[in-house]
């Protein structure tokens, strides 16, 4: 419980939860596209997508890391970004402003090549890319829910019978594909006896009476850290009506 309460603090010191952190992660997308995001991914509905310009900074890093590698050959990358680090917060205004200048000049020359490119779009584009965004937006926020629920220590679901045969007979069968496998495990499994199938049906009943005991401990842990909205609605009415 106390590791729950720190994981729990983690996360409380970022946002209300993992969720929240992607929460606006498309605010910033809207259409007509805005010069100010374009999706790295810019997608299937334009062909040519231009790269965002290096910042001061990174061009520079650039520019050093060879001449530090060849200087330091048997160096590790990471001490000489630590040094080329060093060498920027030392370098006079006068030459950063090199650096500055022609992040200035690229970055112009990409507002021009994304407004083109937003000039050209159809409006068949703009949806189909306003669908995309939004897609890649749910499957981020999804993600970032899994890995957060698998940080907080959530059970596994419980496994179908079907699910429990396959796992067993999936690495039984060798020297040949994934995809083959799967079709000889498949046809095994419809002409299995019903009488060997009931041992997978009682594996899988038992798996599904753990996970529910796991269930019941951990959504309580849930809700003593002051995570209510990870305890599902059954639970919570099983809870309020003492049943």
């Amino acid at each position: 419980m106390a590791l729950l309460r720190g994981v729990w603090g983690a996360l409380s010191a970022l946002g209300k939860s993992g969720a929240d952190l992607c929460a606006d992660c498309g605010n910033r997308v809207r259409f007509p596209l805005g010069v100010s995001y374009v999706p790295r991914w810019f997608s299937s509905a334009v062909s040519s997508y231009p790269k965002k310009p290096m910042t001061k900074y990174v061009r520079f890093s650039k520019e050093q890391l060879p001449l530090f590698k060849a200087q330091n050959p048997g160096m590790k990358n990471q001490e000489l970004i630590k040094k080329i680090a060093q060498l920027w917060r030392e370098l006079p205004d006068a030459e950063k402003k090199i650096y500055e200048d022609a992040y200035k000049a690229d970055w112009q020359a990409y507002r021009e090549e994304i407004n083109r490119i937003q000039d050209a779009l159809t409006p068949s584009q703009i949806i189909s890319l306003e669908k995309e965004i939004m897609q890649k937006r749910l499957k981020r926020k999804a993600l970032i829910k899994k890995r957060e629920l698998t940080m907080l220590g959530k059970p596994k679901r419980p496994r179908s019978a079907y699910n429990i045969y396959v796992a067993e007979r999936f690495q039984e069968t060798k020297d040949v594909s994934s995809q083959v496998k799967m079709k000889i495990v498949n046809e095994n499994w419809k002409n299995l006896p019903s009488s060997q199938k009931q041992v997978y049906v009682q594996l899988a009943k038992d798996d599904k009476i753990r996970y529910d005991n796991e269930m019941k401990s951990w959504e309580g842990q849930m809700a003593e850290v002051g995570r209510d909205d990870l305890v599902r609605r059954s639970a919570k009415f099983k809870e309020n009506t003492g049943h």
